[in-house]
């Protein structure tokens, strides 16, 4: 990470801090302590495990879609690739630092850079699809469960129906520009030249080079998933399920851990609706959004006084931990860089 990237990640945990301190402020009171009296560390415990779990599942994704294409990466390497990726999207907008840093990572595994952009821009297709596809569930198949969070946050609908909309817009200009890799290159050309008569970038010829020969090399790879990587695809489809389920059950079981009922349907319309925000570019890291959001929600049918805690915790296991777990491979790769740098320049 870069000394900018630093000052985002301390700005990104102030803010969410601040928040957390106001939630944690205005819901704590004299029952809290009767609540905590209550608390079974095996589902805190188990929450934390679920959690290191479902990046697992991330890493296998990857695992399994870079050997569609014919690349051997090892799970150490995808789950080293994942952890540190956590680390730099905690400190940008709708999470989205941390696909360079999977590529970059890819590319050092063996992968072409055409290959292992065309893997993770189908790691947030597959998302955005099976998160769409959840919220068409909920809505259609949980509607008594809908309809009371709904009727609570008068935004809920608007949000899904603006997220389905956004999605599908997505995956259209996605397969259209897969049939006409010219049409992408002439809107990236396009966003260059808008970014250099502002901001006059340096090498502008040889960055439209580089778009012809990278849009070329993501086409290939992108033909190639379609044509050779089907597998890959069946296998990122299982792993993101897997991923999700994982992560929406976290908050059931720190429910069960402060002595709560689990509301397993209520949580996974919540967690589903808050993943959808999340994907919005708001805050680094979603900080303060998710505090928010969770709070809002979660106060329809859990204890107010319990429920700043709830959401403390869930934030320590979502966000903080995060940051710890990539903090180490971050470092490991940042001095791997320096030194290929050093003895590039010997």
């Amino acid at each position: 990470m870069e000394k900018s990237q630093w000052k985002w990640l301390l700005v990104s945990i102030g803010f969410s801090a601040l928040v957390m301190g106001g939630v944690l402020y205005f819901t704590v009171d004299e029952t809290t302590v009767e609540y905590l009296s209550r608390v079974n560390p095996f589902y805190l415990i188990l929450a934390v495990l679920l959690h290191i779990l479902s990046l697992g599942f991330w890493a296998l994704r990857i695992q399994k879609m870079s050997a569609s294409l014919g690349y051997r990466v090892g799970f150490k390497h995808c789950l080293n690739l994942v952890l540190a990726n956590m680390l730099v999207a905690a400190v940008t907008p709708s999470q989205a630092g941390g696909e360079p840093v999977r590529v970059h990572e890819l590319y050092r595994a063996g992968v072409t850079v055409g290959d292992a952009t065309a893997i993770v821009i189908m790691e947030r297709v597959i998302d955005g699809i099976v998160l769409g596809a959840a919220g068409a569930f909920a809505m259609l198949f949980l509607g008594r469960y809908w309809s009371s969070l709904a009727s609570g946050f008068s935004g809920v609908s608007f949000i899904m129906y603006a997220a389905w909309i956004s999605v599908t817009i997505f995956v259209l200009i996605f397969v259209y520009s897969v049939k006409n890799p010219d049409y992408l290159k002439r809107v990236l050309k396009r966003i260059s030249r808008w970014i250099d008569r502002r901001w006059h970038l340096r090498r502008f010829e040889q960055l439209l080079g580089t778009i012809d020969r990278e849009v070329d090399n993501f086409n290939r790879g992108l033909v190639e998933f379609v044509n050779h990587g089907k597998s890959g695809l069946v296998w990122g489809f299982f792993f993101t399920a897997l991923f999700w389920l994982s992560e929406f059950v976290i908050a059931s079981m720190l429910l069960l851990g402060l002595g709560q009922q689990p509301y397993f349907i209520e949580s996974f319309v919540v967690q589903l609706v808050i993943a959808i925000i999340m994907m919005i570019p708001l805050t680094p890291g979603g900080s303060g959004v998710a505090e928010l959001g969770a709070t809002s929600f979660y106060s329809l049918f859990v204890p107010s006084s319990i429920v700043g805690v709830f959401v403390l915790l869930w934030r320590l296991i979502l966000y903080y931990l995060n940051i710890f777990l990539g903090l180490l491979p971050s470092l490991s790769i940042m001095r791997r860089e320096f030194l290929a740098r050093a003895r590039k320049h010997r």
